[in-house]
């Protein structure tokens, strides 16, 4: 495994994170939980993420009490706050009162002192960024929180929150968390180069955009029983995936990993990875196996020639932009 600054900081985040959105949370999912995480330190992955909207704290709990026989130090834990987690009016958004209170409840679900990097997960328009800024230095400032990040902040929003940190000589952001494959590539144009300049790392989700870049979704065919394409009951962004000339295309890709010697999502991940602003690809496994195989796609290295082919593939479907 290899290892990354997380934008201009001096914390180290290997290359691939693993996730617990939509995987961990209920009992029966602990053992898995137990076991990718036991995978993923054996593959040298030091960097772990969740939030507390994931299953209304259900995802923390899991991930907590899977990461609790591991020394502390060892590890880089990251959460996240904005979504509702009560139905009350200050529930919710990036207040000063929602953050520190929501941070508060984070660490008990955690079972930890501290949060490496704390995320704002998602832009509140109905509280002053300067609120939120300062909510997050104090945090700092208690040692509750080591760094603090955004995610799916857009370069605007990320500007002017490093303006406002500049002039109130706040704590600078560290990162941010956008979503970020081959078919959602938005944050090239503008986020990219703007967090690049005020320091943020990307650490990215949903690389393998929802499992079609693993090439288990063909053309023409009904997802598999037990896929998430075919459970009802998950989130179904990737249902706008689900078509023909997208499932086409994967496949495409996967003759192209074939031919380099690497799996599909080896292949994506790398592509992901080739962005210098880019600290860490967050993946989502629910086993081990799968932990292993996207973690031997660090240090993998696109030549020229792969990912001019990769873009030739792309083509077809360059303006497709998943439903959101």
């Amino acid at each position: 495994m290899k290892y990354r600054n997380l934008g201009r900081t001096g914390l180290k985040v290997s290359e691939i994170g693993l996730g617990s959105w939509l995987t961990y949370g209920t009992a029966a999912e602990q053992q898995a939980a137990d076991a990718c995480i036991e995978a993923a330190f054996e593959q040298g992955i030091n960097f772990f993420d969740t939030a507390n909207a994931y299953n209304r704290g259900e995802g923390e709990k899991a991930m907590g009490a899977a990461l609790r026989k591991y020394e502390r130090s060892s590890y880089v834990l990251s959460t996240k706050v904005f979504f509702p987690m009560g139905d009350g009016p200050n529930d919710r958004g990036l207040s000063r009162k929602h953050i520190m209170e929501q941070c508060e409840a984070s660490l008990k679900r955690l079972g930890t002192d501290y949060i490496d990097v704390y995320f704002c997960h998602r832009y509140d328009g109905e509280t002053p960024v300067e609120e939120t800024l300062r909510a997050l230095d104090d945090l700092t400032a208690q040692g509750k929180i080591l760094y603090a990040g955004v995610s799916e902040w857009t370069a605007a929003q990320i500007t002017d929150a490093a303006a406002i940190a500049d002039r109130r000589n706040l704590r600078l952001l560290a990162s941010n968390q956008p979503i970020y494959n081959l078919f959602e590539r938005y944050i090239e144009e503008e986020v990219l180069p703007v967090s690049q300049s005020a320091g943020l790392g990307q650490v990215v989700f949903s690389p393998l955009a929802q499992g079609i870049l693993t090439g288990k979704y063909k053309p023409g065919q009904q997802p598999a029983a037990g896929t998430r394409g075919a459970d009802d009951s998950v989130n179904q962004v990737i249902g706008s995936y689900l078509r023909d000339d997208v499932l086409t295309v994967a496949q495409e890709l996967n003759a192209l990993a074939d031919s380099q010697n690497l799996k599909l999502s080896q292949l994506a991940l790398a592509w992901v990875l080739r962005q210098a602003g880019v600290s860490s690809a967050i993946i989502g496994a629910s086993r081990p196996e799968q932990v292993r195989e996207n973690a031997a796609a660090s240090g993998v290295v696109l030549s020229e020639e792969t990912i001019a082919e990769i873009d030739r593939i792309m083509e077809p479907v360059k303006d497709f932009a998943p439903a959101r």
